[in-house]
C-alpha cells in the first residue's frame, strides 16, 4: 500500500492522540503513591460508555478483522454467529453474573476462586489463565496484526510484531488499566468508522458504483450460500460451526467463559463505578456486537464475490487485499489507524490481565505479602513487558496452523470446559466445594487433550467431532468430576463458601431492561432474515 502525505499525517495524529490521552489519564498528583487497585482497576471509576467500549477493544483485534474477514470469505455469514451470540451472551453476563462478582468486591476471577474454593484453586487457573493468555491470545493478536503491516508496509512479519508490541507498551506499562479503557473509546471510534469505510468502499464497487445499500442487496443475491447462518452436515465448514446444536446449544460454553468467566473482558466490569454502570456498559457493548459483522465478515464476502486472487489457504490475507484494492489517499490513513487500534487496544487489555493475574494472584500471594504498592505495581510492569517478549518470540509460529481465528477457537476450547464449568457450580450450586474443583482444574487439559486426539478433526482419530462438540463432551465429563466429587467429600452438605443469593441481587434497572429486550429482538430478526 503507498501511502499519501495525508494518509501518514492521520495515522501519526492517532498515535499522538492515543499517547497524549493516555499519558493525561495516568497522571498522578505529585506525591501520591499509584496503588494496585488503581493500576489494575482503574481506582474503580470506569463510567458506562468507557466500559462498552474497551470490552469491544479486548475483544476486536487482529483476530476478527484479519482472522474473521478471511472466514467470512471462506464460510460466509455463517462466522458471524460468534458475534451475535456474544450480545445475547453479555445480557446474561450483566444480569447474572457481575452482580455476585461486583458485591464481592474481587479484583480478578482468580480471587473470586479463592473466596468460593481456596488458594489452591486460584494458583492452579492462574497458572492456566497465563499460559492461555501469553501463548494463545497474545501471539494470536501479534501474528494477525503482524501480517496486515507486513503486507501494507512490505516489512518483515517479526520487525511488524515488534512495531505492534512497542507501541502497545508505551502507555500499557505506564498507565495501566485506566489509560486503557480511556484509550479504548478513542479506538473503537477509529475502529468503527474505518471498518465501515472499508465495506462500504467495497460493496459500492461491486455494486458498480451503486452504493452500500444496493450493493448490499445485490451480495445476497449474488451468493445465497455464502449467507446461510446454520451449516448442514454436508457443508464442508461444517467441522467448524456445526449446525442447531454446536451454534445455539454448545456455543454457550465458549461464550459464557469468555464473556463471564475471562480477566482480560470482566475487568473493565470490575473496574466500574457501579454495578448499575457496569450493566449499563454492557448493553452498549451487545449493540456493538450485533454491528461487528458488517465490519469483520462482509468484507470478506465482498473479497470472494469480487475473485480475490486468494485461495482458501490465504485467507488471512484477505483483509490486507481489500485495504489495497479499494482505499484511496486520505481513507488509508483513517482504515489503517483502525487496524492499529483493533491490534494495540486488544493486545494492552491482554497484557494488562496477564500483569493483574501474575502479580495478584501468583506473586504478591507467594513472595509479595511484604511488598508495598508500589513495589506490586512494579512488578505488574516487569510482567507485561515480559508477556510481550515471550508473544514476539512466539507469535510467528501461528503460521502454522489453518487460520488465526480458528487457532484462537480450538485451543481456547482446551481450556474453556474446565473453566466453566468450575466457575458456574461455584456461582450457582452451593454443594459445589474445594475438592471438586481441584480434581476438575487438574482433569482440564488431560480430558481436553484426549478427546482431540481420539474424536479431533485428524485423519487419524477414531471419529471426527467439530472442536464445539469436544467442548460440550468435555464439559460434560468434566461436570461429572465436579459433581461428583464435591458430593463424595462434601457429604452432600452446602459449601460454607457458598455464594448466598440475596433478594434483590438480579434486578436490573429500566435502561438494561430496555436495552436487553432491543437485542434480544434485533438477534431474532437476524437469524429469522438470514437462516
Amino acid at each position: 500500500m503507498n501511502f499519501a502525505p495525508i494518509d501518514l499525517i492521520i495515522f501519526g495524529c492517532y498515535i499522538a492522540i492515543i499517547v497524549t490521552v493516555a499519558l493525561l489519564v495516568s497522571r498522578k498528583k505529585k506525591g501520591v503513591e499509584q496503588t494496585t487497585n488503581d493500576y489494575f482497576l482503574a481506582g474503580n471509576t470506569l463510567p458506562w460508555w468507557a466500559i462498552g467500549t474497551s470490552l469491544i477493544a479486548a475483544n476486536i483485534s487482529a483476530e476478527q478483522l484479519i482472522g474473521m474477514t478471511g472466514d467470512g470469505y471462506t464460510m460466509g455469514l455463517a462466522i458471524a454467529t460468534y458475534e451475535w451470540m456474544a450480545a445475547l451472551t453479555l445480557l446474561i453476563v450483566g444480569k447474572f453474573f457481575l452482580p455476585v462478582f461486583l458485591e464481592k468486591k474481587i479484583y480478578s476471577m482468580p480471587n473470586f476462586l479463592e473466596m468460593r474454593y481456596d488458594g489452591r484453586v486460584r494458583t492452579i487457573m492462574s497458572i492456566l489463565w497465563l499460559i492461555l493468555y501469553v501463548f494463545v491470545n497474545l501471539t494470536s493478536i501479534m501474528y494477525l496484526g503482524g501480517i496486515c503491516i507486513e503486507q501494507v508496509f512490505g516489512i518483515d512479519l517479526r520487525i511488524a510484531i515488534m512495531c505492534i508490541a512497542f507501541f502497545s507498551a508505551i502507555y500499557t506499562i505506564a498507565g495501566g488499566l485506566k489509560a486503557i479503557a480511556y484509550t479504548d473509546f478513542i479506538q473503537v471510534g477509529f475502529l468503527v468508522v474505518g471498518g465501515l469505510i472499508t465495506t462500504s468502499l467495497a460493496l459500492d464497487q461491486f455494486s458498480g458504483g451503486k452504493g452500500f445499500f444496493t450493493g448490499m442487496g445485490m451480495l445476497v443475491d449474488t451468493l445465497p450460500d455464502k449467507f446461510d447462518m446454520i451449516f448442514t452436515s454436508e457443508n464442508k465448514y461444517f467441522m467448524d460451526l456445526p449446525g442447531v446444536f454446536g451454534v445455539f446449544v454448545f456455543m454457550w460454553i465458549i461464550n459464557l467463559n469468555y464473556w463471564g468467566f475471562n480477566q482480560y473482558i470482566t475487568q473493565r466490569a470490575l473496574a466500574a463505578k457501579s454495578l448499575k454502570e457496569a450493566q449499563k456498559g454492557v448493553i452498549l457493548a451487545g449493540f456493538l456486537k450485533l454491528l461487528m459483522p458488517m465490519i469483520v465478515v462482509i468484507p470478506g464476502i465482498v473479497a470472494f464475490a469480487l475473485h480475490a486472487p486468494l485461495g482458501e489457504n490465504e485467507k488471512d490475507q484477505v483483509y490486507p487485499w481489500l485495504l489495497n484494492t479499494f482505499l484511496t489517499p486520505g481513507i488509508k490513513g483513517v482504515v489503517f489507524a483502525a487496524l492499529v487500534a483493533a491490534v494495540v487496544g486488544s493486545l494492552s487489555s491482554k497484557t494488562n490481565s496477564i500483569a493483574t493475574i501474575f502479580t495478584m494472584d501468583v506473586y504478591k500471594p507467594f513472595f509479595g505479602n511484604t511488598k508495598s504498592e508500589k513495589q506490586l505495581v512494579f512488578v505488574g510492569r516487569i510482567c507485561t513487558a515480559v508477556a510481550l517478549v515471550i508473544a514476539i518470540i512466539v507469535a510467528p509460529y501461528i503460521s502454522l496452523f489453518k487460520g488465526g481465528f480458528q487457532f484462537i477457537q480450538v485451543f481456547t476450547g482446551f481450556f474453556s470446559p474446565g473453566i466453566f464449568a468450575i466457575f458456574i457450580f461455584g456461582l450457582f450450586w452451593r454443594k459445589a466445594n474445594t475438592s471438586g474443583a481441584l480434581w476438575t482444574a487438574a482433569l482440564t487439559i488431560p480430558v481436553s487433550l484426549m478427546l482431540f486426539f481420539f474424536f479431533g478433526e485428524k485423519e487419524y482419530a477414531l471419529i471426527n467431532l467439530p472442536f464445539l462438540y469436544r467442548m460440550a463432551v468435555s464439559f460434560a465429563l468434566l461436570s461429572t468430576v465436579m459433581i461428583a466429587m464435591s458430593l463424595k467429600t462434601g457429604k452432600g452438605q452446602d459449601d460454607p463458601k457458598a455464594v448466598v443469593i440475596s433478594k434483590g441481587l438480579f434486578n436490573t434497572s429500566i435502561e438494561f431492561n430496555i436495552g436487553a429486550a432491543l437485542i434480544i429482538l434485533i438477534t431474532i430478526i437476524l437469524y429469522a432474515k438470514f437462516w
